[in-house]
């Protein structure tokens, strides 16, 4: 398996994953900068919150880094947590901007 077909799997189960307060799964939110896929497929990936007081602070990037983890193809998976840039309303997709209401 190449490095697109296991971002591609990384994604899909990342949009399994959904704010609590908000219907939207985190990829589509903006939440996740970058995905990282080194050669022995680790993985790390770049994350951020709606707010630095989220609710789920703690539990959701270990949400992440566990199901990207059980992916078969992963060796390790590692989420880091940063608010460069603060998250904001425009960094959701399209589709999400629509479910939400904002377009």
């Amino acid at each position: 398996m190449d490095r697109r077909q296991l971002e591609e799997q990384i994604i899909a189960v990342i949009k399994t994953i959904y704010d609590p307060e908000i219907p939207v799964d985190i990829y589509e939110l903006g939440l996740i900068y970058n995905i990282d896929i080194n050669d022995d497929h680790d993985v790390k990936v770049d994350m951020t919150l709606t707010s630095p007081s989220c609710p789920v602070a703690e539990s959701l990037p270990a949400e992440v880094e566990q199901k990207i983890a059980s992916l078969e193809q992963v060796k390790t998976a590692i989420v880091e947590i940063t608010f460069d840039p603060p998250w904001d309303k425009d960094m959701m997709s399209e589709e999400a901007q629509l479910e939400l209401g904002f377009l």
